[in-house]
């Protein structure tokens, strides 16, 4: 595992990992420009919608392709993706009169 490649969020959560090879952590992956080889190896661990003219993945990735994409020369970093929640709690928002 390169662990210069990984935000501190991603390491940290890496930690709480119960199954390196399951599934669980959805991340963002910002790349080189990728050759075929680095396609194959994006779909190898699970990565959709491939395509040479990107730059930026996301995907839910076990720990161990994690570790595997963050030894290839063409990944730059690799992030935790976080949940994003409405500020209001999903309640709706009162208008103001001025």
């Amino acid at each position: 595992m390169n662990y210069q490649k990984l935000g501190a969020a991603l390491a940290m959560a890496l930690n709480d990992v119960q199954d390196s090879t399951t599934p669980s952590l959805t991340v963002f992956i910002h790349t080189e420009q990728i050759t075929d080889a680095a396609i194959a190896v994006l779909q190898s661990v699970g990565v959709n919608d491939v395509t040479p003219d990107k730059d930026t993945f996301t995907a839910t990735l076990s720990a161990n392709a994690i570790s595997q994409l963050s030894e290839q020369p063409w990944v730059k970093s690799l992030q935790l993706s976080q949940q994003l929640r409405l500020l209001n709690g999903g309640k709706k928002m009162q208008s103001f009169k001025m």
